[in-house]
């Protein structure tokens, strides 16, 4: 991530981070610390999406695109759209702090 970010912004960017890695994870290697920046490739646009309030179902939209299109693996819809409600919770949560 090339721009400078509040630190609202690089909270919610670390919690996306931590969303996909560990709740997403359509290849299965969350429990090998070696493999913290699989997902890194993906993270400023599903960050700008989260950010900006993009409705969810963009978010479904896109993770299932990802998985389906640049992975080759068939979508998890329930994994998918439980990973989008986490994100947008720790928007919400983020953003709500003083």
């Amino acid at each position: 991530m090339k721009q400078k970010l509040n630190s609202k912004e690089a909270e919610l960017y670390k919690r996306c981070d931590e969303v996909l890695h560990y709740i997403w994870d359509p290849i299965g290697i969350a429990g090998e610390p070696k493999t913290r920046d699989e997902y890194e490739g993906y993270l400023p646009q599903i960050f700008a999406l989260v950010r900006e309030n993009a409705y969810p179902e963009s978010e479904v939209y896109h993770l299932r695109d990802l998985e389906e299109t640049q992975m080759g693996l068939t979508a998890n819809a329930k994994k998918i759209e439980f990973t989008v409600e986490s994100l947008f919770k720790w928007r919400e949560l983020i953003w709500a702090s003083p």
